[in-house]
């Protein structure tokens, strides 16, 4: 088997995405919010999710998304609890560990649980800490 090598463009990026994907659409615990909650189409999802993760890791300005009020509007439908934040995770790495290592690869790992507690929080506004108002 060749050595992996680290994250460095957008093929890579693809690779990893596509491949959590197929595995998560399958996924017993999350699988259904992408296949039928949110029945996402992947021919179209995918690019808007290489741009994302593409604009993370790369700063390249690429993604217009909207990325939490499709979230709010996901979890207002079937809740999103922490398990499934888990599963995703696990999956996400998995998918990062299996292609490529290096610090991108490492980065794109920690961007990906940076979100997880950042999305719960937006998703539950009265979990916010109470502030004065002025």
């Amino acid at each position: 088997m060749p050595n992996k090598q680290d994250i460095s463009n957008r093929a890579d990026i693809a690779t990893i995405v596509s491949a959590f994907y197929q595995k998560a659409m399958q996924d017993p615990a999350i699988g259904p919010f992408f296949t039928e909650i949110a029945a996402i189409d992947l021919e179209e999802h995918l690019p808007v999710m290489y741009d994302f993760w593409e604009n993370l890791l790369f700063q390249t300005g690429g993604y217009r998304g909207g990325m939490m009020y499709k979230h709010i509007m996901l979890d207002r439908q079937q809740h999103l609890t922490k398990e499934h934040f888990a599963r995703w995770l696990e999956l996400f790495e998995a998918e990062v560990d299996t292609h490529f290592t290096g610090p991108m690869a490492e980065d794109m790992k920690k961007r990906a649980r940076s979100i997880i507690p950042s999305m719960q929080l937006k998703m539950r506004p009265t979990m916010l800490p109470l502030t004065e108002r002025r």
